[in-house]
Formats: C-alpha cells, sequence, structure tokens
C-alpha cells in the first residue's frame, strides 16, 4: 500500500472526528415546523404622510418591532428584513398566535390627541371640527378627539411600575424634548378644563388605548415624563407599555401570512424522519452490498458519513433545519449512491477490458472517468436547489439550503471518503487475488444480458415517444378537467390541525365543523389522530368556533398547526413558482447546451417538462394538494430527471466523439442507453428504499412529498432512456453534434493512485 494512500486515509480521519467534535459542541437551529412556536410574515406599505416602503424604513420598522418582540419575553427570536418591504418574525415556543398579533401586529402610527368632547350616542357623529376623530374609548363610551398633537417617535420610554404602598400598578412614559414641549401645552389646557376634556387621549390602530385625566391644579402643566393611571395589574400596565413605547411604526405594516405549529408536531416529525433515514440507509447499504459485494460494503460506510458530514455542515454553516430540509438530506443519500454506482460501473468496464492491468487501476480510472457526470448531474441538482433557496420562502428556502448541503456532503463522501476506502480495500493481496469478491471483477449479469442480447431499442424510438405523448396527454387532461387542489401558501386562506383525544373520522370532523356554520370547510384527516380543516378567510373568532366544535366531537382537541397566508401573498407565491419552474428547464437547458450541445439540452428539458407534468397530472386525477412542500419535490424532481438524462447523454457524447466512420448515431444512442442501463436501474433502486421509507415512515407530513419524488424518480428513469434519448437522436439527424473533442491522453495511476 502506498504511503500517499495512507495520507489520505489520516486526513479523512481527520476530517469525520473534525465533524464529529462540531456536531457534539453545536446545537442545530430548529425551523418552527421542527421546534413549535409562532412565525409572522408583514409587509410594510408607504404612510399616509409620505414615508417610503423602502429597505431604510422597513429597517427602522424592524428595530421598533424588535422591542415589542423583546418585551414579550420570547427566548431567541428571529426579526429580519427580507427584500424591501418584508419583515420575517420567527417567535420560538410562542404558542399563542392571537398574544403575538395582538401585541406586534398592531401596525398604525401612535398618536396622542386632546379630547374635545365625551359621552357621544354613536361612534358615526360628524366631528364638529375638520381634523378630529371620533372612537370608542378604553373606558366604555366615545370621544371626540382633536388632531393628533404628538406621535409615537415624541415618545422615548413607557415602563410599568408599581409605586410604594399600593397594589395596583400604574404605567410612566418619557418625552423626547420636542415631545415633552408638545405634552406640557397639552396637559396645561386639560388641566383647566372641565368634563371629558380634561382627558388625553393615546390612539394607536385607530383605537383609543388609554385615556386617563390630567390630575394636576390649573395652571400646572406636565413635561418630560408623566404617569397613567387606571387601576392597571401588572398585565395589563405591561401590555399598555409595550404598545406606547412600541407603538412608532415609521410604517403601517399589514400581516400577510402566519404559522403556528405545535411543539409534539415538530418532535413526531423529527422522530419520523430520522426513522425513515435509517431504515432507508440500512435497506440501501444492504442493496449495493448485494450488487457490488466487497466495494459496495466499503461504500456503505463511507455513506453513513454522510449523516455526520452534513449534520456538521449544517450547524457549522448556522443553518435552519426544517421539515423539508430533513426530507432533502434523506434525499441526498441517493446522490451519493449514485456517484458510487457511476464509479463502480465504470470500473468493471475498465477491469473487463484490462484484466491484467489489476483491480486497483480498474478502480481508479472508473473515478476518473466517472467524474464528468457526476459532476454534470450535481450541477443540475444544485440549479433546482438554488432556484428553490432563491424564490422560494420559509420551510421551502430551508430546503435549498439542505438539499444543497446534502449533495455537496454526498459529493465528499462518495468521491473522497469512498475512494480512500476502497482504494485501501482493493490494495490488499488476499483482496486483489479475488477479483469477483470486489464486485468489480466482471460486469454483473445484467449487463452480459444486455450485451448478449443487444436489444435495439432506439427502432421503435417513434413508439416510445408516441407512449410518452399519450401519458402526457391523460396527465394534462387531469390538470384541466379534474384541476389542481392548489394549497393556502398559492390560494391564500387558513389552516388549522388539530390532534383529538377520541379518534375522529373525517366524516365526523366534518359535521362537526359543518354543524359550526362553516359548511365550505376543506376538512380532512392529517394522520390518524389528526384533523385539518382549511378554509378561505377566517377571522381568529371563527377559529375559535372551529376549535370548539373539534374540541366537542373529538373528547378535548389540541391546535397542532395554524397557518393564515394571505390572498396577495398566495398570488405572490403562484407567481413565483411559475417563475422559478420557468428559469428550471432555461437554467438546465443553458447548462446542457454549454456542457453537451443545444439539442442534447433540448432534448432533456422537453424529457424534464415530461416527468414533472405527469407527476403533477398524477396529483390533479387524485386530488392532492399542490403546495409548497409539492413545489420542493417537482424541483427536485427535476434535478433527478436531468441526473439520469446526463448520465445516458454522457456516454452518448463519449460513444459518438470515439465511433468509426460509418456508425450511426442511432445505433451508438442505442448502445450507450443499454451500457448505462444498469447504473440507471441500480440508482432508481437505492433511491426508491430511501423515498420508500420516507412515505411509509416519514410521517403524514413528507408523505405526499416522498409519493411525489417516487412518482417523479419511476417516470425520470424510463424517459431517460425512453423520451430523452430518442429524441435526441431526432434532433441530431437535423442538427448533427461534431465528433471534434479536446485532445486527452489517457495515462495509468502511479502509485499513489493518481493519473500522471
Amino acid at each position: 500500500m502506498s504511503r500517499g494512500a495512507w495520507i489520505r486515509f489520516l486526513l479523512v480521519l481527520g476530517l469525520l472526528a473534525g465533524c464529529a467534535a462540531l456536531a457534539l459542541n453545536k446545537e442545530p437551529r430548529l425551523g418552527l415546523d421542527l421546534s413549535g412556536g409562532t412565525s409572522l410574515t408583514l409587509q410594510t406599505s408607504d404612510s399616509p404622510s409620505g414615508v417610503k416602503a423602502n429597505a431604510e424604513n422597513t429597517d427602522q420598522a424592524v428595530e421598533i418591532l424588535r422591542g415589542r418582540v423583546d418585551a414579550l419575553g420570547v427566548s431567541e427570536p428571529t426579526l429580519v428584513r427580507s427584500g424591501d418591504n418584508r419583515i420575517l418574525i420567527e417567535l420560538p415556543d410562542v404558542q399563542d398566535p392571537d398574544q403575538a398579533v395582538e401585541t406586534i401586529g398592531r401596525t398604525a402610527q401612535l398618536t396622542v390627541h386632546a379630547v374635545v368632547a365625551g359621552g357621544l350616542a354613536s361612534a358615526d357623529v360628524k366631528p364638529s371640527k375638520k381634523g378630529d376623530i371620533v372612537a370608542p374609548s378604553d373606558q366604555g363610551d366615545i370621544l371626540e378627539l382633536g388632531p393628533a398633537v404628538l406621535e409615537g417617535n415624541d415618545i422615548t420610554g413607557a415602563d410599568a411600575t408599581q409605586p410604594q404602598n399600593s397594589t395596583q400598578w400604574v404605567v410612566d412614559v418619557d418625552f423626547s424634548s420636542k415631545g415633552s414641549k408638545a405634552f406640557e401645552k397639552l396637559s396645561a389646557a386639560a388641566a383647566c378644563a372641565t368634563g371629558d376634556q380634561k382627558r388625553i387621549a393615546i390612539v394607536l390602530d385607530g383605537e383609543v388605548i388609554t385615556s386617563p385625566q390630567v390630575t394636576v391644579p390649573c395652571g400646572s402643566s406636565i413635561s418630560n415624563a408623566t404617569q397613567i393611571e387606571g387601576g392597571f395589574s401588572l398585565e395589563e400596565a405591561k401590555n399598555l407599555a409595550i404598545l406606547i413605547e412600541g407603538g412608532a411604526l415609521p410604517l403601517p405594516v399589514e400581516i400577510i401570512e402566519r404559522r403556528t405549529v405545535g411543539p409534539t408536531l415538530g418532535d413526531a416529525a423529527i422522530e419520523a424522519s430520522w426513522k425513515a433515514g435509517i431504515v432507508g440507509l440500512i435497506l440501501t447499504g444492504l442493496f449495493i452490498i448485494a450488487v457490488y459485494r466487497f466495494v459496495g460494503f466499503l461504500a456503505t460506510i463511507a455513506l453513513t458519513s454522510y449523516a455526520l458530514l452534513a449534520y456538521a455542515m449544517l450547524v457549522g454553516l448556522g443553518s435552519t433545519l426544517t421539515l423539508p430540509g430533513l426530507a432533502g438530506f434523506v434525499l441526498a443519500i441517493g446522490m451519493a449512491i449514485d456517484a458510487n454506482v457511476l464509479v463502480f460501473e465504470r470500473a468493471r468496464e475498465e477491469y473487463e477490458d484490462q484484466p491484467s492491468a489489476g483491480l486497483r487501476r480498474a478502480l481508479m480510472v472508473g473515478f476518473n472517468k466517472a467524474w464528468s457526470a457526476i459532476i454534470d448531474s450535481n450541477v443540475t441538482t444544485l440549479l433546482a436547489a438554488g432556484l428553490l433557496f432563491f424564490l422560494g420562502s420559509g420551510p421551502i428556502k430551508g430546503f435549498g439550503v439542505t438539499l444543497t448541503i446534502g449533495v455537496v456532503a454526498s459529493m465528499i463522501s462518495a468521491l473522497i471518503i469512498a475512494r480512500v476506502l476502497t482504494e485501501l480495500g482493493v490494495s490488499n493481496k488476499w483482496v486483489a487475488r479475488h477479483p469477483k469478491f470486489t464486485g468489480i471483477g466482471d460486469i454483473g449479469r445484467v449487463r452480459k444480458w444486455l450485451e448478449e442480447k443487444n436489444p435495439n431499442l432506439m427502432i421503435r424510438r417513434a413508439l416510445w415517444l408516441g407512449i410518452s405523448g399519450v401519458v402526457m396527454v391523460v396527465a394534462l387532461a387531469g390538470i384541466f378537467i379534474q384541476g389542481l387542489n392548489l394549497g393556502v401558501e398559492f390560494t391564500g386562506g387558513r389552516v388549522l390541525e388539530y390532534s383529538t383525544t377520541k379518534t375522529l373520522t373525517a366524516d365526523q370532523a366534518r359535521d362537526a365543523v359543518e354543524d359550526a356554520g362553516f359548511p365550505t370547510a376543506t376538512v380532512q384527516l392529517a394522520d390518524e389522530d389528526k384533523i385539518s380543516v382549511r378554509t378561505g378567510e377566517l377571522t381568529d373568532a371563527e377559529a375559535k368556533d372551529v376549535a370548539a366544535a373539534i374540541d366537542e366531537a373529538g373528547g378535548g382537541a389540541t391546535l397542532e398547526r395554524d397557518e393564515v397566508i394571505g390572498a396577495s401573498l398566495g398570488d405572490e407565491l403562484r407567481n413565483k413558482a411559475l417563475i422559478a419552474f420557468g428559469v428550471a428547464f432555461l437554467a438546465q437547458l443553458a447548462y446542457l447546451a454549454f456542457r453537451f450541445k443545444w439539442t442534447f439540452g433540448l432534448a432533456a428539458v422537453a424529457a424534464m417538462f415530461h416527468d414533472v407534468v405527469i407527476v403533477v397530472g398524477l396529483f390533479a386525477w387524485l386530488g392532492k394538494p399542490i403546495d409548497g412542500i409539492f413545489l420542493a419535490a417537482a424541483m427536485t424532481i427535476i434535478g433527478l430527471s436531468v441526473n439520469d438524462t446526463v448520465v445516458v447523454f454522457d456516454r452518448v457524447r463519449e460513444r459518438w466523439q470515439s465511433s468509426k466512420p460509418g456508425e450511426l448515431f442511432t445505433d451508438l444512442a442505442n448502445k450507450a442507453a443499454l451500457e448505462t442501463l444498469p447504473r440507471t436501474v441500480n440508482t432508481g433502486l437505492g433511491t426508491m428504499f430511501i423515498l420508500g421509507a420516507l412515505a411509509l415512515i416519514g410521517g403524514d407530513s413528507l408523505q405526499d412529498f416522498a409519493i411525489a419524488l417516487l412518482v417523479g424518480l419511476i417516470v425520470g428513469t424510463y424517459s431517460s432512456v425512453f423520451t430523452a434519448t430518442p429524441m435526441v437522436t431526432y434532433l441530431q439527424e437535423k442538427w448533427p453534434m461534431t465528433k471534434e473533442k479536446k485532445v486527452r491522453v489517457e495515462r495509468a495511476p502511479d502509485d499513489s493512485g493518481a493519473v500522471i
């Protein structure tokens, strides 16, 4: 064994040790769908006074909102600006969204007014002066208020305090220099007034939040600070102080999205996901060992290091782990399998051509020759992941991040760790004398059968394309006839999910919700003991009615999830999804045109479109929801579809560029498809174990995601051989691909395994 191989082995051990240390000493940052809590998305707009909803003013609003959140006592909240006019707020462990919205979501600017008149009969009374407003007060009467004298930015602080020898609480309010002068004049006038005009009103969001009476003698005034009395409890005083101090938003804000997830739902999702990952990894490992024997066993060991690498990268980068992100990690195992299968199939070919050169050389040449296809296939997946990050939101953005991390970790696992282990393994003298034991000593029974029979698949290329066309027509019929069951992410509305003490059927839950006055709500079983209620716009009061109905029918109910998405945001997310697909197709076309030829890119993108349409059509016929999770699955299908096609096209190009005069492109494409078929089948089966485990064990939240990917994987495996390849043969006849290529001298690896 060479010294260089041992050095690389020690470096790998050092890498894994470092990852283990990082994983053990740093806690992951969990998304709210796993940790539980409430997230809000706020959108700012131009204020009536002319303040623009730009990045600078939205940042000011973020800082003011941060004060409101801090006053709630939430541990480790997140407040960030998104774009120029969006604010994302995450509140871990906050299970009472009403309280959060009441405190954070108060949107109007704070203003202070003189009371012109009180005791009005109706809030519809026309004000006596222009600029006055009429509103109910906190004390139950109706007031006419003069124009605003102070605004929220004239108040520098507000605190709940308890005077000595008192059981009640008050609110101390401090003013800026400008605010002090204005309040001094206002309080002086109120001190000498009579009746309700002795009161001063503080208004927030069009509502009088307090209207205390000025108690100083006539001729006196209040400056610098004041104290509001009202027989407050501690909680009442704190809430009033929060509203007064945090009311000075420079811009109006609107809550366009709200999500609340119970902690038990996240715990169950984590448990189900890691179980699915372990089961999938074991089944996949057994399959790889059965097919590739000793090197398959070593690759499986390398595959187990993938989880450590991916987790360490996640915590090291400070990324947020979401529920779809867990699925992204599990799915990336399939990427690592693909790379190993490509290498081992190439090594088998090399050993069959030159058995006297030895196993180690065959393996190293296999790694070198598979490099191009591995890079191309993983880049296409990374393109899809990048689009999910830039055009997605919330958990979907997290899926893009973790899928990217997973792909990178899988490549390290397959191309570095697996290479080092297999190089050491086949260098053993006993192993070298028993090539069949290694798994690369022969090309395998399936490949031998294909070479013996040599079926001409491309002679029926018109038939294969016709079948693809018919299936697409059926899928499109489902989309246009049955319609798409768009989730609230794309339509706007509200989704409530409850766990019940007593198991309810969908019909029982549906009857309960209908009897509560919501006959148009969509009521479904979210899991064996969970009820999902989906509606259009639903107020918090109406949501409480729904909860009461489910609680009564189920012998007790706990809110597990509450999502509210505005219609305007739903339209925006739907448009972004369409843009994401359009950009994905163009990006894949551009990349493949650069790496191959535009005809190859066009055929691959057509097959990719074929795969996505079939999956969407199936979901349309089955009435399954098309939501954000499905979007993540569809974008991943794009990556998987191109992944398969690229491997076939890479072999087609190789065969064409090394072909002899007179050889037909169609025959070479057929040969390339047959040569890559074992890889396609083996990779597909390995990934199916992963997705099958997700579908069966991963929980209801990931079931549709896994089903979409399973169907997409099956269709994509078919289309790479029977749709993309026949199509490129037709395009080749019209716009032929040149045989020119860069001259590259293949040389044998030296003792260290490097090609020299």
